[in-house]
């Protein structure tokens, strides 16, 4: 059980708009994470389709953590992170699944696109979410800037999707029938 004195810098939440903040923290610390994580995916990706995709991706990435920014503007609160233990998580799989598999880079390069499509739906679900909380307060500049991200994100998941049976087939090519063979 996580206590919130575990957790410095994290008020209690006691009405809608603090918990609308603690959300929008959450999900600026997971912008930031994943920024700094696609940027390190960047760099051991060949797949030339796969690597402008990720590069695309960053620039939104960006853009994506100033608009949070001015959601804390206009919400007249100091952009703040607040630890996204799923952004975390997923990030660490990702990195501990590039050290297993950073022998053959069509596998890596097939895990970094799972990678990818699974942050890109953690991250549509937490922007659908936040997007209903903003229209409930009446926040429409919010809305706004939060149907940016969470468009950008539906087109990323949606550019991975396309890119991945490629990369099956790609990565089943290169270890030949795709099947262990240890007995």
């Amino acid at each position: 059980m996580v206590q919130v004195s575990e957790r410095p810098g994290t008020a209690k939440i006691s009405n809608l708009q603090d918990k609308f903040v603690y959300e929008i923290g959450v999900m600026y610390d997971a912008e930031n994470r994943f920024l700094e994580a696609q940027q390190m995916m960047c760099q051991c990706c060949q797949h030339s389709q796969l690597k402008s995709l990720m590069e695309n991706h960053i620039r939104e990435t960006e853009q994506q953590i100033r608009n949070l920014e001015q959601v804390f503007n206009a919400l007249g609160q100091q952009p703040r992170r607040i630890n996204c233990d799923a952004a975390s998580g997923l990030i660490s799989d990702g990195q501990r699944f590039m050290l297993l598999a950073a022998d053959n880079p069509k596998i890596l390069e097939l895990g970094l696109a799972a990678g990818q499509a699974k942050v890109e739906q953690l991250e549509i679900s937490c922007y659908r979410g936040l997007i209903k909380g903003a229209e409930q307060m009446g926040q429409n500049q919010v809305v706004q800037l939060l149907q940016q991200n969470l468009q950008q994100e539906e087109q990323t998941a949606q550019k991975i999707e396309q890119c991945m049976p490629q990369l099956l087939q790609e990565a089943k090519s290169s270890s030949g029938t795709g099947s262990s063979k240890s007995r």
